[in-house]
């Protein structure tokens, strides 16, 4: 190394719109559990889970995805 010495500028002023816009976020930090807060367990056979998960993954979601939409699709909610 040589002798040189480089300075470090100060730190710039904050500017609290910048700093609101990034603890803002956008929107993709919504955990799972802020969408879905009731988990459900069921007891399959591996054979069926098996048959579940090459399902899901040919149609290029997941196996939580694919299940959710086929709950939906079999329980509608009541709309008047």
């Amino acid at each position: 190394m040589n002798g040189k010495r480089i300075a470090i500028g100060a730190r710039p002023p904050a500017n609290p719109q910048a700093d609101a816009w990034v603890r803002q976020g956008d929107g993709a930090d919504i955990g799972k559990g802020d969408l879905y807060t009731a988990r459900l367990t069921l007891d399959v056979t591996p054979a069926l889970r098996a048959r579940i998960k090459v399902a899901a993954f040919t149609q290029g979601i997941t196996v939580a995805e694919m299940l959710r939409a086929l709950l939906e699709r079999a329980f509608p909610e009541n709309t008047p």
